[in-house]
């Protein structure tokens, strides 16, 4: 019996342990942490961390929302749907730098302004989401990601949420977007090709590292600013940044232009059947995936299904309905210009739109002169 209640007594001090955390020092410090771009896809944004320290109760720790697991079952096919799961994990300040020295990735520092209450209850928060079902979030490219989930931990702290975007937020979240991938023209193309039609409306979340930076210089709360003057912890090299010849917009039109020189029906109709499945792939995934910013793809006009149709018609020489496939795509193209005049991206699908009109009008006089 004395066993038993031994073990319960240790059971409800573990808990208890768990549910409160030390308590700060008035020298503690809570800080916001923004990360220039980086080169692999995922980085290309930026990040946004939370830093937490107390040198006096040897506290310098750092807090980010933007981990995830590649050894997750189906993790291509989660993250495609948009239900894979992101978790907010824990790390010493001193790694967190040496892995963005490495990466050669500017590293910013905004110190907030909260007293001695609103640091140990963010403290205390984020302590406690580390052990509760709190520490998982369903990632969203816009409405949940490492930015956003920061900026509700700050609001919570306040006595009524301040911080928002500031800024221009009538541009569309593609014309904020697309000057992070300068430097990735595929990266950039592939984006904007799986992009649909939310992407085009004003960009008003803040939702971006560097937005929440600007943001926090300029918010106030009960007449006082939130932050204090950003401070510089690492700036990038430029010189080392890694510049890549064929990740430009040249080789993609010199592959366009071999393509239509090559006076090749072979190649011809395998490009046109790979265009028509991608737009298959689109309209697909867009049903599939839970991501609002691949929905309503109106890319599919341009990467039309229909184009398979032009190439099994082409194959059969069957006349009529070639004409009907070529002026039903006509009319789609048209209707795509049309949409497109004001859009980010109208200039990086110009030259698929032209190859392509090339191409069916080249197979068409080929046919009706057989």
């Amino acid at each position: 019996m004395k066993i038993k209640l031994h073990f319960l007594l240790f059971l409800f001090c573990s808990f208890l342990s768990f549910g409160q955390n030390y308590p700060l020092s008035s020298d503690a410090r809570v800080s916001i942490l923004t990360c220039g771009s980086g080169e692999e896809l995922h980085s290309i944004f930026g990040h946004t961390a939370i830093r937490i320290q107390d040198n006096t109760r040897g506290v310098d720790v750092v807090y980010n929302f933007g981990m995830f697991d590649f050894d997750t079952p189906n993790f291509y096919l989660k993250f495609v749907k948009g239900d894979l799961e992101y978790y907010v994990a824990k790390g010493s300040f001193e790694d967190f730098m040496y892995s963005y020295r490495m990466e050669n990735r500017s590293v910013y520092e905004q110190e907030l302004d909260f007293t001695i209450q609103q640091k140990q209850q963010l403290f205390d928060d984020l302590e406690k989401s580390l052990y509760s079902d709190e520490r998982f979030y369903i990632y969203k490219f816009i409405d949940k990601n490492c930015t956003t989930m920061v900026v509700d931990q700050i609001n919570n702290q306040l006595e009524q949420p301040s911080i928002s975007k500031v800024g221009n937020t009538i541009e569309s979240y593609r014309h904020v977007l697309n000057p992070f991938m300068e430097h990735l023209f595929y990266q950039k193309l592939g984006i904007n090709i799986m992009f649909g039609y939310r992407t085009d409306k004003s960009a008003e979340q803040l939702f971006l590292p560097i937005e929440l930076l600007k943001s926090l210089e300029v918010s106030q709360t009960n007449n006082q600013l939130i932050a204090k003057k950003t401070t510089v912890l690492f700036e990038q090299d430029k010189s080392l940044q890694s510049k890549s010849w064929w990740n430009s917009i040249y080789t993609f039109i010199f592959f366009l232009i071999l393509v239509f020189i090559s006076n090749s029906n072979k190649i011809y109709l395998t490009f046109l059947v790979l265009l028509g499945l991608l737009g298959i792939f689109l309209s697909l995934v867009g049903f599939y995936s839970l991501h609002r910013e691949i929905s309503q793809n109106y890319n599919v006009l341009l990467f039309n299904p229909f184009l398979i149709g032009i190439v099994i018609s082409f194959g059969k020489k069957n006349v009529v309905w070639f004409n009907r496939f070529f002026y039903f795509l006509l009319l789609c193209f048209g209707a795509y210009l049309l949409f497109m005049f004001n859009k980010a991206h109208l200039f990086l699908m110009l030259p698929f739109m032209i190859l392509i009109i090339l191409l069916l009008f080249r197979l068409r006089i080929q046919l009706l002169k057989s």
